[in-house]
């Protein structure tokens, strides 16, 4: 989903409320990102009849499909922000969040590798501590 400029800021703020997303990106006629709205913009509005370019960021920090998430994820820190627009060839495919990013994090479970044992007691060949 996207919103064009000169949407107003209502209908924006009604797409977003019944999709229920925090951001969406504002697009060009050919799908050039050209601004970010956010809950937290729609909330410092006005007017629900401006314009969305009114209180659009301008200047949207995008991300392209085939990146690492370990970039997404050092470019929204880097930034201070939560949202980044994935595109394709300039053209927005989606957004990504950084309740995403948690979500993959979640998902993993990560493991520390070779953890360390408690000092002073032998191991067996199985990794389990040898009983006195």
């Amino acid at each position: 989903m996207t919103a064009t400029p000169h949407q107003s800021v209502g209908q924006v703020k009604q797409v977003m409320t019944e999709h229920r997303i925090q951001s969406m990106p504002v697009a060009d006629p050919d799908g050039q990102p050209v601004g970010i709205v956010t809950t937290a913009d729609l909330i410092r509005a006005e007017k629900d009849s401006s314009p969305i370019r009114t209180i659009m960021t301008e200047e949207v920090v995008t991300i392209p499909a085939y990146a690492e998430v370990s970039q997404a994820a050092r470019t929204m820190r880097n930034h201070r922000i939560h949202h980044l627009v994935v595109t394709n060839e300039g053209t927005i495919l989606g957004i990504l969040s950084s309740y995403d990013l948690l979500r993959l994090v979640e998902d993993h479970r990560f493991v520390p590798k070779n953890a360390p044992g408690r000092p002073g007691r032998p191991r067996d060949k199985g990794g389990r501590h040898k009983r006195r």
